[in-house]
């Protein structure tokens, strides 16, 4: 069986890794276009862009039996709907389906429709609308303003004032600091309560739960700081006994894979469901229609059984009542390393040292994302987020420890990384 991945970054390299570690013998994996890392368990081959096209026609060239799609943007530009059209088998959702996380205020009044619990809200389709809303703002402060369309888990600014709040609204409609997705945004009343990531893989009609994780948005210690597409992340979420899970699955993830069935879109493939526990129950701050990064960095080290098979049923929209996923009886912490800057401007190209090291410790795992090669064959970075680095332990302050002391091994110039990735679960 020949698998290929599609994208380049911890996420794909955490699948890879994965993958690999099903029965031998069995599949050949291969990403595109992948990232240095990701060459130490699958091959790679070269993939301009996110075009579906060149996607389909390599899918095509290589023979894959399946293709799982890494991140968002292939998604939104309708891989899926390519894929299907030339009859090439694909894990993913369309690019319909997709809308549930390309487009906020879809998401919102889908989840109207179906009844799954969130926050209230309201659209604003220009800047003038959203400052008289703000204006006579029956949700209060803090409120919650976000970019419509994607921004990189960037476009989200939890304001505590009037004056933030319009700031926000400034820099996403009036300047276009995230482009055409911040042409339209929503404002939503501010949940109170602990976040949890829960994750399930869907056939379009049935679901596989997959278990939750709890990740580290903020850039600094302590939760500070702007928003960034992930510091660190652990799992599971010791939130997430059994009756929460059930409660998760039968009003949230339930509702959404019927409610996508119902409205012609089925949703095949990962689901992530961003969760505020509030008083009154789970409510969904967003969803992501593939698995997160760097949840996936933490959650796939502890999946246990075939998981390439589950893919492949997914895919065919054939999950049987037997396919479960089981769950390693243990924790790990992955700890993100950022270039200095991020998640503003940085400088990539700093040579990285250490990683020998570090990966020589005992239940680590590095999962490569902003990297390169240089033409002298240095490891260097090439991006904000430059790798997760994970470990396992028996429980999480073992995982913490572990984690940290690889990270400890590993330098490169400007390197920021979070202190605290992962105390929340001992509290």
């Amino acid at each position: 069986m020949t698998l290929l991945i599609l994208g380049a970054g911890g996420r794909e390299h955490a699948l890879a890794w994965r993958l690999a570690q099903d029965p031998p013998g069995t599949t050949s994996i291969i990403c595109a276009p992948g990232n240095p890392g990701i060459r130490d368990v699958a091959s790679l081959q070269p993939l301009a862009g996110d075009d579906p096209d060149a996607a389909a026609g390599l899918a095509s060239h290589l023979g894959a039996n399946l293709t799982i799609v890494g991140p968002e943007m292939p998604l939104s530009r309708g891989v899926v709907d390519r894929f299907a059209s030339a009859g090439l088998p694909i894990l993913g959702p369309t690019q319909a389906a997709a809308a549930l996380e390309t487009s906020k205020t879809f998401a919102k009044a889908f989840m109207a429709r179906h009844a799954v619990p969130t926050a209230a809200y309201h659209v604003s389709d220009s800047a003038e609308d959203a400052v008289a809303f703000l204006t006579s703002c029956r949700f209060g402060f803090p409120i919650v303003v976000k970019a419509d369309g994607l921004a990189a888990g960037k476009g989200v600014v939890v304001a505590p004032d009037a004056a933030t709040a319009h700031a926000a609204v400034t820099a996403m409609m009036r300047e276009r600091r995230f482009g055409a997705a911040g042409d339209r945004v929503v404002i939503e009343e501010y949940l109170e309560g602990p976040e949890l990531s829960y994750f399930v893989l869907s056939d379009g009609e049935r679901v596989v739960p997959l278990g939750s994780a709890e990740d580290h948005k903020r850039v600094y210690d302590g939760d500070a700081g702007p928003n960034t597409g992930g510091m660190g992340a652990f799992a599971p979420s010791p939130r997430c006994d059994a009756a929460l899970e059930r409660r998760i699955l039968d009003e949230i993830v339930s509702p959404v894979i019927a409610g996508m069935r119902a409205e012609g879109h089925p949703y095949r493939g990962f689901l992530y469901c961003g969760l505020m526990l509030t008083p009154s129950g789970p409510k969904v701050i967003e969803f992501n229609v593939r698995f997160g990064d760097p949840e996936a960095q933490v959650l796939l080290p502890l999946i246990e059984g075939n998981l390439t098979e589950m893919l492949v049923a997914a895919a065919a929209g054939d999950v049987r009542r037997g396919h479960t996923v089981r769950l390693a009886d243990a924790c790990t912490v992955g700890v993100v390393l950022a270039s200095g800057g991020y998640p503003d401007a940085y400088q990539s190209g700093k040579p990285i040292a250490g990683l020998e090291e570090a990966a020589a410790l005992p239940q680590v795992r590095l999962f490569h994302a902003g990297t390169a090669l240089a033409d002298d064959g240095q490891l260097v970075t090439a991006g904000g987020r430059v790798m997760t680095v994970v470990a396992r332990g028996h429980d999480y302050a073992e995982a913490m420890a572990r984690a940290y002391q690889a990270v400890d091994c590993i330098r490169f110039e400007g390197m920021h990384v979070r202190r605290d990735i992962g105390a929340k679960a001992m509290k």
